[in-house]
């Protein structure tokens, strides 16, 4: 009776959340001439496609016969096995049982069938054959027989076990997901209520001490009684929240600054709505990074800052250097750390399947409805690139095994998403992503001034990561050939997050580095030096050994300040 009351709960949910009206929800037009492209190229040589169709099904009817062989008694050896990496299949039972090997090794042929039936295809440009790949993946994925019930043996045990009462609290984990989302269906990752913002996450102290329509910055309470002359101020990304780089005291990356004997200033973005529809790049240029140096300089009355910009908040932070470096005021920014920060955006990894004329203009018809794009939409699209990790798991750990989501703060983080301005989110994805203009000499102006990257001459210390799926490292790399001034380049195990959050007490990933900056990054990573702990160490050293962080000067606290950290803002 509790099942079907469930159930009967979730198809309402499930009517009134439809919105048939919103083409965005639905498949981009472009990807599905993608694949209509890739049929009539298949067709072009229908013997060898017939011939691929055929050996698929000799190679079924192989897992077949090994598997009546393994059901009468008789050993057979697998021919089809999942990636040793892959976690989905580490049950026993994958393996020793019949049913479930011959699902699992059927499974695996069928990915590996899709996969050299689509790279057969002749004459497909880069583009297109980028989308097929990365949503040809999309539907590996999700048929995984460990996304299914009646094919999880790890479900159908604990269904048994429980009386089925593992798929009672699944719907109704899913019920309740599904109340609290708007639109696509927000999986929770993580317990909710397992964290607070200033309770035990974003809980470094400190005061807000500047605020206007988009952003306010914080400055952090000192720990040490000098500090480093010059300031230090983190442009954060806009995409997600700041306190990704505070989470907790042991992996806070802010938290470390200070006990440095750094003064941290950090940007927090207000999350925006329909009234913020019309606020642009350029705004976010002009009132985040423009705005935050003078309010950093003002908080403490120095004349020149050091600036770390993450992600978009180091595209941002380029930008604005190249602004200031045309109205000869870049003597402000001492020097400029660049986190996994693209430029130039003429590969940028898998991210370039969403991006084309006709999605943009679909996501620009969807977003001039209410003024911006909403957060569950943009955080689907960076759950896609890793889907098995941070869809599919969630979906068998929540809704098949019924089990809570384990809390931990970077998933907490995670889906503490945010809504991006229509107007800002057009202008990036079109002049960055689609367009490359960034790059282009004096391609884009801001504030009324000519961008050119080639003319910013301040010190800057790049850190990529060498997992880093949103910002490839190699794609980063190219900016190494833009700036004239002096760079230090630095690669980092791991990926996006995990890779820059790298507290040097985890001991974890390691880093390489390499005095030189040869044309190519394969030629700066084969001549480079690996070092173990955490890039964090290495920055420490720069900024001290180029004397950009001048001398030890009493603390600083915040003066006028506005509210407490972590702020409203981010609150929102």
């Amino acid at each position: 009776m509790k099942a079907m009351e469930c159930y009967r709960e979730v198809a309402s949910e499930m009517v009134m959340h439809e919105k048939p009206e919103d083409i965005y929800t639905s498949i981009p037009s472009s990807v599905s001439e993608a694949f209509g492209f890739l049929w009539n190229r298949l067709m072009e040589n229908p013997t060898e496609f017939v011939r691929m169709q055929m050996e698929y099904f000799y190679e079924m009817s192989r897992i077949a016969a090994n598997a009546s062989l393994r059901f009468m008694g008789n050993p057979a050896a697998p021919l089809y096995n999942p990636s040793d990496k892959d976690r989905r299949f580490k049950d026993e039972a994958w393996q020793n049982h019949v049913l479930f090997d011959f699902l699992k090794q059927s499974y695996v042929l069928t990915s590996s069938t899709l996969e050299r039936t689509i790279a057969s295809a002749h004459d497909i440009d880069p583009k297109t054959q980028q989308k097929l790949n990365f949503f040809s993946r999309q539907f590996i994925d999700a048929i995984s027989p460990s996304n299914f019930l009646l094919t999880n043996p790890e479900v159908l045990k604990k269904t048994v076990e429980s009386n089925g009462e593992n798929l009672v609290k699944g719907m109704e984990n899913l019920l309740k997901d599904m109340k609290t989302s708007d639109g696509i269906l927000r999986i929770s990752m993580t317990d909710r209520n397992a964290f607070a913002l200033g309770r035990n996450i974003a809980m470094t102290p400190g005061k807000v001490v500047f605020q206007n329509d988009l952003v306010q910055i914080i400055q952090y309470t000192p720990t040490t009684k000098e500090v480093y002359e010059t300031p230090l101020l983190i442009v954060s990304p806009w995409i997600n929240k700041y306190y990704i780089l505070d989470m907790q005291p042991e992996n806070s990356f802010v938290k470390w600054l200070v006990d440095k004997g750094h003064t941290v200033f950090i940007t927090s973005w207000v999350n925006p709505d329909a009234r913020h529809a019309n606020k642009s790049f350029e705004d976010y240029m002009k009132e985040g990074a423009l705005d935050g140096i003078e309010a950093v300089k003002k908080a403490t009355g120095e004349k020149q800052i050091n600036v770390i910009g993450y992600c978009i908040g180091g595209t941002l932070m380029a930008s604005a250097l190249a602004y200031l470096t045309a109205k000869q005021q870049a003597d402000s920014v001492k020097s400029i750390t660049y986190l996994t920060t693209l430029v130039d955006f003429s590969e940028p990894g898998e991210i370039g399947a969403f991006i084309d004329e006709g999605q943009i203009s679909e996501m620009e018809e969807h977003m001039n409805k209410k003024g911006y794009l909403e957060s569950d939409k943009m955080a689907t699209t960076f759950n896609m690139l890793r889907a098995n990790e941070l869809i599919w798991s969630f979906v068998v750990n929540n809704y098949l095994m019924g089990k809570n989501p384990f809390p931990f703060d970077l998933l907490y983080w995670n889906m503490d998403s945010t809504r991006l301005p229509a107007a800002m989110h057009s202008f990036y994805l079109r002049n960055m992503y689609l367009t490359n203009k960034l790059v282009q000499p004096k391609a884009l102006s801001m504030c009324g001034v000519p961008i050119d990257l080639r003319n910013i001459k301040t010190p800057a210390y790049m850190l990529s990561t060498q997992g880093d799926h949103i910002a490839p490292w190699k794609s980063t790399y190219a900016a190494t050939s833009i700036y004239k001034g002096p760079i230090r380049f630095v690669l980092s195990g791991s990926g996006h997050i995990a890779g820059v959050v790298n507290p040097p007490v985890k001991k974890k990933y390691g880093y390489w580095t390499n005095e030189r900056l040869p044309a190519t990054p394969d030629e700066w990573f084969d001549k480079s030096t690996p070092h173990e702990g955490s890039w964090w160490e290495d920055w420490q050293r720069w900024i001290e050994s180029t004397g950009f962080v001048g001398k030890k000067v009493p603390a600083r606290v915040p003066k006028n300040p506005i509210e407490d950290a972590p702020g409203s803002y981010v609150k929102g």
